[in-house]
């Protein structure tokens, strides 16, 4: 019997004992790969949120007509920013069919 044609018993166990003690490393569990959490950002079509309660005013202007009362978590759809001479931002928004403006 030619004693190369089958690896010896002893080699065998070493590979497979350094096999499953460095192959664990790689996957999550086994802590290998530790990276932070991706950050998710708003994508440009996805609507807003409002935290408060606030007017939909017909002119970004505090003294402009009111349109509507939205609520707080009403979704927001923001179509353009407004920078007035005073320095405030305005938002015009669609919410509940209806176009607006409101304070930022």
């Amino acid at each position: 019997m030619v004693s190369g044609a089958h690896p010896q018993p002893g080699w065998r166990w070493a590979a497979l004992l350094g096999f499953a003690l460095i192959a664990p490393v790689a996957l999550p569990a086994g802590g290998g790969e530790r990276r932070l959490p991706e950050l998710r950002r708003r994508s440009v079509g996805e609507p807003l949120l409002s935290t408060r309660r606030q007017t939909l005013q017909a002119a970004p202007e505090h003294r402009a007509p009111a349109l509507a009362q939205l609520p707080a978590d009403q979704p927001l759809r923001v179509l353009r920013s407004w920078h007035s001479p005073a320095g405030e931002r305005w938002l015009q928004v669609e919410a509940e069919a209806r176009r607006g403006w409101v304070a930022a």
